[in-house]
């Protein structure tokens, strides 16, 4: 893995949901709205593959949450295996 991959996966962990898909978003719109070089379309799949990735593990965890609350009627951090 090249150092550049390394740092923006750790800059993501810290990113939240909300930011991460105001760029999914915004990538989505760039590759509708626009004829890409082949590169930067490759990049760009790359990196709204990692959003959607952190987007859909962010919404797993709060949907756990939920339900151990609504088990046990108080809310227990979700421990990641």
């Amino acid at each position: 893995m090249s150092e550049n991959s390394t740092n923006s996966n750790q800059a993501d962990q810290g990113m939240g949901f909300e930011t991460a898909m105001a760029e999914l978003e915004s990538i989505i719109r760039q590759m509708e709205g626009q004829q890409l070089p082949l590169q930067d379309a490759l990049a760009a799949f790359k990196r709204g593959t990692a959003l959607l990735q952190q987007c859909q593990q962010t919404l797993a965890d709060a949907e756990q949450q939920v339900r151990i609350l609504t088990e046990q009627q108080t809310l227990t951090p979700f421990q990641d295996k």
